[in-house]
C-alpha cells in the first residue's frame, strides 16, 4: 500500500521572533473590570513581519484556536492546551512549545482573582512599537488593541487562571 505523505509545516519557535505579553483590565460591558492579556510578535524574525505573522499564525492552529474564528472559552475547554497561571504578581501563558509571562498590575490581579480568568487576544498582528521593557502609554495600547486589524487577525481566548495554591 502506498500513501501520499501530508504537507506538515515545521514550527521553529525562532521564527515568532521576540513574543511578548501584555496585561491590563479595563471596563467590561457588566460594569465590572475585565482582566486582558495582549500577545504579540515585534516582527522581527529573520524573515520580517510577514514570516512572523505566518508563524504566529501556525502556534495558533497548532493549539487549536482559530485566527479570526469565534471566541474559545477555555473554562467549558478542560483540555486546551493553553493554560494561564497567575503567581508572584505576573501572568503566565503557557502554550506548546512556549512560555511567555509578565508582570501584571494590581488591577488586573484584582480583576482576575473576581472573575478567574482572563480574555486573551493573541494577534499573528506585529506591533514593532511595544519593546519589551518600555512602557507603554494606555493610548498607544488602546489604538493597537482596539485596532480592527488586529483584532481579526487574533485568537480570542477565556482562560481560566490557576495559581500554585490551588
Amino acid at each position: 500500500m502506498t500513501s501520499t505523505p501530508s504537507a506538515t509545516r515545521s514550527f521553529r519557535p525562532a521564527d515568532l521572533g521576540t513574543l511578548s505579553v501584555l496585561a491590563w483590565s479595563g471596563e467590561a460591558p457588566d460594569g465590572s473590570d475585565m482582566p486582558y492579556l495582549l500577545a504579540y510578535s515585534l516582527g522581527d524574525a529573520e524573515g520580517g513581519p510577514e514570516a512572523t505573522a505566518a508563524a504566529v499564525g501556525a502556534l495558533l492552529e497548532d493549539n487549536g484556536l482559530p485566527v479570526g474564528g469565534d471566541l474559545v472559552d477555555g473554562t467549558d475547554r478542560p483540555g486546551l492546551p493553553v493554560t494561564l497561571l497567575v503567581e508572584a504578581g505576573h501572568a503566565v501563558l503557557s502554550l506548546a512549545p512556549l512560555n511567555a509571562q509578565c508582570p501584571a498590575p494590581e488591577e488586573w490581579l484584582a480583576a482576575v482573582a473576581a472573575r478567574g480568568y482572563a480574555y486573551l487576544v493573541f494577534t499573528t498582528r506585529p506591533w514593532p512599537a511595544a519593546e519589551p521593557g518600555k512602557p507603554v502609554t494606555p493610548e498607544a495600547l488602546k489604538e493597537f488593541a482596539g485596532a480592527e486589524e488586529t483584532l481579526t487577525a487574533a485568537a480570542h481566548v477565556v482562560l481560566p487562571a490557576r495559581s500554585l495554591r490551588g
